[in-house]
């Protein structure tokens, strides 16, 4: 195989900027062979952009067709493992967009059915490309900072406003989108929360629904983590602060790293304060440490970077940066804060299957109460190129 022939289920906002990222050619060894959607609208522009691109209603259809060997999953959210899975039980690699699905349990049986299938699996994790979590994620991993102590993300500029959220039907819905901050704009951060820290191992959340908006689902969240070691971890996103912040800083054992407005300070102590504490006779002795300052000139490739990468894998095997298999990381702490914020209680990780089947159920009653409501009319975005919203922002 030379080219990766990728057809494109779902050319909505995102769905779109692949198209045109695809189309004109930035990805080596990578050529748009279909698409489909179920709205003919979205069919024409794919038309206008790619003259002669052959379009399809049905995905299964277009799988079937023979003209693809990939596939880019770019629908609703809930639908990302039933659409996924069916393109790999028929043969094809797929790259599927964030989150891996709505229920760990779904984005469970997606992973098995990628495991039976030998084929390329990723996921449209973009932030991993950022050199700057690259580069935490090494310090960490390395030992660089010793054992944790603490993480805190403060990540509050995701802000939206009303119109934003009455620009779709699917848009703030517990059916449309799984959830609000948690499973639209946040699984990013949580990704990269566990990939550079590793996953906590309990989960304590306040999830306020409606708090900033008129919306059903959470647009305001408080996470508190534990981990295995006993380190503790918070973790606060919204949609409803200005300017907002983003700050992300993991405390250890050696040291500490801050990255804030682009900028990464990695601060190594000499000693190791576990061994300060307990060797050194001053009651408050100054730190000593070494310190590295590291501000990157590019923020990565992003969404680019992925489709590369998702090329690069299939073509000569080569490793992928967010393996589809990871999706449940992140999708797992979130499940888990919903379910201790609606429980009042704390929530282990793994999570049992009591807990999975009790997120289900609370999720299912809370679709349920939405299905009366008549949503309005859908306005879907296009998308020339990647929407800086869908970048790292400080």
């Amino acid at each position: 195989m030379e080219t990766v022939k990728i057809g494109i289920i779902g050319v909505g906002g995102i769905g779109s900027a692949h198209l045109n990222c695809i189309a004109s050619g930035k990805i080596s060894g990578m050529e748009l062979a279909a698409v489909c959607d179920i709205d003919e609208k979205r069919l024409e522009y794919a038309r206008s952009v790619c003259p002669g691109l052959p379009c399809f209603s049905d995905y299964r259809e277009m799988i079937k067709s023979g003209l693809i060997d990939s596939a880019l999953v770019s629908v609703p959210h809930p639908l990302h493992a039933e659409t996924a899975c069916e393109a790999l039980s028929k043969g094809l690699n797929v790259l599927v967009e964030k989150p891996e699905d709505i229920t760990v349990g779904r984005a469970r049986a997606l992973n098995e059915t990628a495991k039976k299938s030998g084929k390329v699996f990723g996921i449209m994790f973009n932030q991993r490309t950022n050199p700057l979590y690259a580069r935490a994620r090494e310090i960490v991993s390395s030992g660089g900072i010793g054992e944790l102590k603490r993480t805190v993300w403060v990540i509050t500029n995701w802000y939206r406003t009303q119109s934003y959220y009455d620009s779709g039907g699917w848009r703030a819905t517990w059916s449309g989108e799984g959830g609000g901050v948690l499973l639209n704009q946040a699984p990013h951060n949580l990704d990269l929360w566990q990939w550079i820290c590793g996953k906590p191992c309990e989960i304590t959340a306040f999830c306020d629904e409606g708090k900033w908006h008129n919306i059903d689902v959470e647009d305001d969240v408080t996470i508190f983590a534990r981990y295995k070691n006993g380190a503790t971890g918070v973790f606060i996103t919204s949609t409803g602060e200005l300017p907002g912040t983003n700050r992300l800083e993991i405390s250890g054992s050696r040291g500490s790293v801050v990255i804030e407005r682009g900028r990464l300070t990695y601060k190594k102590l000499r000693t190791d304060e576990r061994e300060v504490c307990t060797g050194c006779k001053e009651s408050w002795p100054q730190a000593e440490y070494d310190e590295e300052i590291y501000e990157p000139k590019s923020a990565g490739k992003a969404h680019a970077g992925i489709l590369q990468n998702f090329a690069d894998a299939v073509l000569r095997g080569g490793e992928l940066l967010a393996p589809g298999y990871e999706g449940i990381n992140e999708l797992e702490i979130s499940n888990a804060a919903y379910l201790s914020s609606w429980t009042g209680k704390s929530v282990s990780l793994p999570m049992s299957m009591e807990d999975e089947g009790e997120f289900e159920r609370r999720l299912f009653e809370r679709q349920k109460r939405e299905s009366t409501k008549k949503p309005p009319e859908s306005a879907q975005q296009t998308h020339k190129t990647y929407s800086e919203r869908w970048e790292v922002r400080f």
